[in-house]
């Protein structure tokens, strides 16, 4: 990872070097994706011991910004990195939430007609192009209720295998 500290107005101690590369260590174990990083010290010169520290962080297909003021510049970065690690916590959960989604949507996208429906007991068959029935429960429905589906519909799904041979893991009517 690529690291820039500057001091604006303030002259850099070695101490508040010392604890961003100890934060910066720490990061780089939860967060081996992050690819630069600025850190940004400066006394703000409104009063006596008011500063200000800014962290850029470079992430694949994002930047991540966090600025803390505080009277201890330690402290400031302390809890600026923290900030900093919450929001590259946030990125990582919702990137594997998309990536989840994804792929049951659209690499495995089947079309089918609804055969049977069970409405009473939340299950239904989906015959394929090519003639084969797929086991379909009303969990799998999506954005779609049970009494809105009618024998002969179109819908999209996505294939798995159950225990009783192959199922929908989520199924859509098709537009």
């Amino acid at each position: 990872m690529e690291l820039k500290v500057e001091a604006r107005n303030v002259e850099m101690r070695q101490g508040w070097q010392d604890r961003i590369e100890n934060e910066k260590e720490k990061l780089l174990r939860h967060y081996p994706d992050v690819l630069h990083l600025r850190v940004t010290i400066e006394a703000t010169g409104h009063v006596e011991n008011d500063f200000k520290v800014k962290l850029v962080a470079g992430v694949p297909g994002d930047t991540v910004i966090v600025t803390r003021g505080a009277e201890n510049v330690r402290a400031a970065l302390t809890e600026s990195f923290d900030v900093l690690a919450l929001n590259l916590k946030e990125m990582q959960r919702k990137k594997r939430t998309v990536k989840k989604q994804q792929p049951a949507e659209s690499a495995g996208d089947s079309v089918g007609l609804i055969k049977k429906l069970s409405p009473v007991e939340s299950y239904g068959f989906i015959i394929t192009l090519d003639n084969r029935e797929i086991y379909f429960h009303e969990n799998a429905l999506k954005d779609v209720e049970m009494d809105a589906l009618h024998e002969g519909d179109s819908v999209l799904f996505g294939e798995s295998h159950g225990d009783k041979g192959p199922q929908a893991s989520w199924v859509r009517l098709a537009e």
